[in-house]
Protein backbone atom coordinates (compact mmCIF):
# COMPACT_ATOMS: atom_id res chain seq x y z
CA UNK A 1 0.00 0.00 0.00
CA UNK A 2 0.77 3.23 -0.69
CA UNK A 3 -0.35 6.49 0.04
CA UNK A 4 0.38 10.01 -0.77
CA UNK A 5 -0.99 13.60 0.13
CA UNK A 6 -0.80 16.81 -2.12
CA UNK A 7 -2.74 19.71 -0.62
CA UNK A 8 -6.29 18.57 -0.34
CA UNK A 9 -6.22 15.39 -2.28
CA UNK A 10 -4.50 11.75 -1.04
CA UNK A 11 -4.30 9.25 -3.46
CA UNK A 12 -4.10 5.67 -1.92
CA UNK A 13 -3.35 2.24 -4.19
CA UNK A 14 -3.46 -1.20 -2.81
CA UNK A 15 -1.46 -4.05 -3.45
CA UNK A 16 -2.87 -8.05 -2.62
CA UNK A 17 -5.72 -8.30 -0.90
CA UNK A 18 -7.68 -5.84 1.54
CA UNK A 19 -9.72 -7.96 4.25
CA UNK A 20 -9.55 -8.62 7.85
CA UNK A 21 -5.90 -9.32 7.99
CA UNK A 22 -4.82 -5.94 5.96
CA UNK A 23 -7.77 -4.01 6.47
CA UNK A 24 -7.01 -2.51 10.20
CA UNK A 25 -3.43 -1.05 9.11
CA UNK A 26 -5.28 0.66 5.64
CA UNK A 27 -7.79 2.62 7.93
CA UNK A 28 -4.93 3.59 10.52
CA UNK A 29 -2.73 4.33 7.66
CA UNK A 30 -4.93 6.60 5.88
CA UNK A 31 -6.12 8.12 9.64
CA UNK A 32 -2.45 9.63 9.40
CA UNK A 33 -3.43 11.09 6.53
CA UNK A 34 -6.82 11.84 6.28
CA UNK A 35 -7.52 15.69 8.13
CA UNK A 36 -10.09 18.32 8.14
CA UNK A 37 -8.63 19.77 4.43
CA UNK A 38 -9.03 16.27 2.30
CA UNK A 39 -11.72 17.07 0.03
CA UNK A 40 -10.77 14.30 -2.42
CA UNK A 41 -9.20 10.78 -2.04
CA UNK A 42 -8.44 8.86 -5.45
CA UNK A 43 -8.31 5.04 -4.24
CA UNK A 44 -6.11 2.82 -6.99
CA UNK A 45 -7.01 -1.03 -6.77
CA UNK A 46 -5.27 -1.28 -10.27
CA UNK A 47 -2.73 -4.22 -8.23
CA UNK A 48 -5.71 -5.17 -5.96
CA UNK A 49 -6.69 -8.84 -6.15
CA UNK A 50 -9.35 -9.54 -3.84
CA UNK A 51 -11.79 -7.41 -0.95
CA UNK A 52 -13.92 -8.57 1.71
CA UNK A 53 -16.38 -7.13 4.00
CA UNK A 54 -13.96 -5.67 6.12
CA UNK A 55 -11.99 -3.94 3.15
CA UNK A 56 -15.62 -2.58 2.18
CA UNK A 57 -16.02 -1.36 5.26
CA UNK A 58 -13.16 0.49 5.17
CA UNK A 59 -14.36 2.17 1.61
CA UNK A 60 -17.45 2.66 2.87
CA UNK A 61 -16.28 4.33 6.04
CA UNK A 62 -13.96 6.66 3.73
CA UNK A 63 -16.87 7.82 1.30
CA UNK A 64 -18.99 8.60 4.73
CA UNK A 65 -16.14 10.97 5.90
CA UNK A 66 -15.96 13.01 2.28
CA UNK A 67 -19.51 13.07 2.39
CA UNK A 68 -19.15 14.98 5.50
CA UNK A 69 -16.99 17.31 4.45
CA UNK A 70 -18.23 18.02 0.93
CA UNK A 71 -15.52 16.24 -0.81
CA UNK A 72 -15.27 12.56 -3.14
CA UNK A 73 -13.89 9.13 -3.01
CA UNK A 74 -13.03 8.25 -6.69
CA UNK A 75 -11.90 4.28 -7.21
CA UNK A 76 -10.23 3.45 -9.79
CA UNK A 77 -8.59 1.23 -11.59
CA UNK A 78 -11.23 -1.67 -10.84
CA UNK A 79 -10.19 -5.79 -11.35
CA UNK A 80 -13.16 -7.30 -12.92
CA UNK A 81 -13.34 -9.27 -9.69
CA UNK A 82 -13.58 -6.75 -7.29
CA UNK A 83 -16.15 -5.15 -9.73
CA UNK A 84 -18.26 -7.98 -9.45
CA UNK A 85 -18.30 -7.60 -5.45
CA UNK A 86 -19.46 -4.14 -5.84
CA UNK A 87 -22.17 -4.79 -8.28
CA UNK A 88 -23.12 -8.09 -5.97
CA UNK A 89 -23.21 -5.81 -3.09
CA UNK A 90 -24.96 -2.74 -4.91
CA UNK A 91 -21.99 -0.71 -3.79
CA UNK A 92 -21.27 -0.29 -7.41
CA UNK A 93 -24.31 2.09 -7.72
CA UNK A 94 -23.10 4.58 -4.07
CA UNK A 95 -19.41 4.45 -5.09
CA UNK A 96 -17.52 6.40 -7.76
CA UNK A 97 -15.93 3.37 -9.64
CA UNK A 98 -13.50 4.05 -12.98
Amino acid sequence: MTITKNGNRMEASIVGKLDTSTSPAFEAEVARYLDDDTKEIILDLKDSIYISSAGLRVILALEKKMENVDGSLRIINVPDLIMEVFTETGLSDILTLE
